[in-house]
């Protein structure tokens, strides 16, 4: 989960580095139990000969069509992002074979926010709110772990950098 440190420039360090909560996969997860055991009902449903082959394969082939595109593809999602914040920037980054990033360097931040509704509570989740002086505005991060932890270590950065305690050199 941790960012790689060809990425960080000298003397720069993590504050927080997280993902999504791991709830995100709760519908990618239910729609790979589905399919299977969709797929294994409709293989026992066919018999045999020419007309039940045909079943078994195309049962087998729509759920594998099922299981790539709803829940591999988001569980790959999941797993290649990212969301940094060290003493000089936010890095927001996604991807396995195609990469997207978003940078914003911390001192363009005006301020970060969170919001957490009923199901995120339960969850112990929630939105982190990230205010910038770009012509984006707003960046929600949904879902993040521990979301007041987080606002809280990264307002206190961004308190560092307003009174000028940081050095120029990151430290």
């Amino acid at each position: 989960m941790a960012i790689s440190r060809n990425l960080l420039n000298d003397g720069e360090h993590v504050v927080v580095s997280t993902r999504t909560h791991p709830k995100v996969m709760f519908v990618p997860l239910m729609v790979l139990l589905l399919s299977l055991a969709a797929a294994t009902f409709l293989q026992g449903m066919g018999g045999d000969g020419p007309a039940g082959t045909v079943l078994h394969v195309g049962a087998w082939a729509v759920a594998a069509v099922l299981i790539v595109w709803w829940a591999l593809r988001p569980f790959v999602l999941w797993v290649t992002t990212t969301y940094t914040f060290t003493n000089r920037r936010f890095m927001k980054r996604a991807g396995l074979i195609a990469k997207t990033g978003r940078t914003i360097p911390l001192n363009r931040i005006s301020g970060v926010d969170f919001e957490i509704g009923v199901i995120d509570r339960i969850f112990g989740c929630g939105t982190l709110v990230v205010s910038d002086a770009s012509e984006l505005g707003r960046v929600e991060l949904h879902d993040i772990p521990r979301v007041e932890h987080v606002q809280l270590l990264v307002a206190e950065e961004l308190h560092r950098i307003s009174e000028g305690t940081q050095s120029d050199d990151g430290t």
